[in-house]
């Protein structure tokens, strides 16, 4: 299922949206939203897969609205104005609908967002931070830590990523068989789970402790 927001100042606009939106199965249009700063307060608290974004906009242009969305958010634009198509798929936006469109040309683009949660990123992670879309493979995460509202991402070039998330979000994007929650605070993958001593997991000069909550999961992983 596809969670996703409309933000347009243009009430008919969101109308035909959420009138499109309905036709469409495994899409859920949980908002529409006029005012930017009310689409921001909704972000912050509740994630969501895809956002309809028009640009022009009385406070802040569409694409640096979308530029400064922190959590891993596709975009699909929808504007009368064809300047902005180039600026648009900069940003990695998903399509660009050019008003007036279709319920077809609606359908296309919403298809292409189900065609990449599907396929792409099978072995990666998209997330965005510090303005702008990192995509990490799998392989070179070495581990996940929660910091109240926000998560870093250690990998192993020693290199670290910080990115506003919830850690139930971001487990969600990772793939469960390589990947396990084994604390409040981390998540690890489970291949490079080598040692545990002491109710402590030891992973290259990281030493995390399995919380009693997780044990039990962290044991079927590593005996499957």
């Amino acid at each position: 299922m596809i969670r996703a927001i409309a933000l347009d100042d243009e009430i008919l606009a969101l109308r035909i949206i959420e009138n499109y939106a309905d036709k469409i199965e495994n899409l859920t249009l949980e908002k529409v939203f006029n005012k930017q700063s009310d689409a921001q307060k909704h972000l912050n608290k509740f994630p969501v897969d895809l956002i309809f974004l028009d640009i022009e906009m009385p406070a802040k242009n569409g694409l640096d609205f979308y530029k400064n969305i922190s959590q891993n958010t596709k975009v699909i634009f929808t504007t009368a104005y064809s300047e902005y198509a180039v600026d648009a798929f900069s940003v990695n936006a998903v399509d660009y609908l050019l008003k007036p469109f279709s319920f077809e040309r609606f359908k296309t683009a919403v298809e292409k967002v189900k065609s990449n949660t599907e396929n792409n990123d099978a072995k990666h992670l998209s997330i965005r931070a510090d303005y702008k879309l990192h995509k990490i493979n799998f392989n070179d995460i070495q581990l996940i830590e929660g910091l109240d509202d926000y998560i870093q991402i250690h990998l192993k070039d020693s290199t670290k990523i910080t990115a506003r998330s919830s850690m139930k979000s971001i487990l969600e994007k990772l793939s469960e068989k390589d990947f396990v929650r084994v604390h409040r605070s981390f998540i690890v993958p489970v291949n490079d789970i080598k040692t545990i001593v002491n109710k402590n997991i030891h992973i290259g000069d990281f030493i995390i402790p399995i919380g009693e909550t997780y044990k039990e999961e962290v044991m079927k992983n590593l005996n499957r």
